[in-house]
């Protein structure tokens, strides 16, 4: 996997093909290796998905792990590849980091897709009933250090307890390889406490108002939100759905009827290529004629 210096550490990065890049966005506990069967499955093109920093193969620098820390880093990336015309593919923290991206670069985004990620912030009435005790229990100091820290609880359990087929052993073990240790564990603990429920962590719940706004405008960027039925741990329920709907501009939505769990590239990557694939060729096709 070709590596980048970037700012005061390095991020790995999947790539292959030519042409307007499509990047692919993994979020948390996973890497790019989320996207294996995505990516090879898709149709011509230049094709990337980075290890987000602290994640992966990517470097681990002695930082927050915030969202904003997780945003300047992949702002150096995109900058460093020198990306633009891009189409976004986003799934859970990807897709999050997806949106906060384009809102603030819209003239490098040519469209955006996403799965299973966080489009709003959310009351706890908003949030999974099977997931509440779960997030209370991971924001409580104290608790959520020794289940994510010193437990590996969200590779261990909350991964393949979030997939409706089966990981296998050999692909556990790439996802947790990168955390040997506690200090290792700091990115897969951020991000649930960076979950926007019930107005807090307050930095984050204003990142996300902001792109809202500019998710709510017609800017033109065409979006896709690829859904299924629901799986362990999905939460993108119909009410998000129809948030969605009403409040995404230049938005597709397509339904399968296939199961997928939370990790929906990991349980359906065939369907995802697929339609991706047709979607990205329609973009293209727009931009040709355009």
């Amino acid at each position: 996997m070709p590596q980048q210096r970037i700012l005061d550490s390095a991020m790995y990065h999947r790539e292959s093909g030519t042409r307007a890049p499509v990047v692919f966005l993994h979020g948390n506990p996973t890497s790019s290796y989320l996207w294996r069967d995505v990516m090879p499955a898709m149709g011509p093109g230049r094709l990337l998905a980075p290890d987000l920093i602290g994640m992966g193969l990517s470097g681990k620098p002695g930082i927050a792990y915030t969202f904003a820390d997780h945003a300047r880093y992949l702002d150096a990336w995109f900058d460093a590849l020198r990306l633009q015309d891009v189409i976004l593919v986003g799934h859970d923290w990807g897709g999050a980091l997806a949106f906060d991206w384009a809102a603030r670069h819209p003239r490098r985004v040519r469209g955006i897709a996403f799965t299973e990620t966080i489009v709003k912030p959310m009351t706890w009435e908003e949030f999974p009933e099977g997931g509440r005790q779960l997030f209370r229990a991971i924001k409580t100091d104290g608790v959520g250090e020794a289940m994510i820290l010193d437990d590996n609880a969200f590779i261990e359990q909350g991964l393949p307890g979030s997939c409706a087929t089966p990981l296998s052993p050999r692909d556990l073990d790439v996802y947790r390889e990168p955390y040997p240790t506690r200090e290792s564990r700091l990115p897969l603990l951020r991000w649930p406490r960076s979950m926007p429920l019930g107005g807090e962590p307050a930095d984050v719940v204003a990142r996300i108002e902001a792109y809202d706004r500019w998710l709510k405008a017609d800017t033109g960027v065409p979006k896709l939100l690829l859904t299924f039925a629901p799986g362990p741990g999905t939460m993108m329920h119909e009410g998000i759905i129809d948030w969605c709907a009403a409040n995404i501009a230049d938005l597709e939505i397509e339904r399968f009827e296939a199961v997928a769990g939370h990790h929906t590239p990991e349980d359906q990557p065939l369907l995802i290529a697929r339609a991706l694939s047709a979607w990205v060729d329609r973009l293209r096709g727009q931009a040709d004629r355009g």
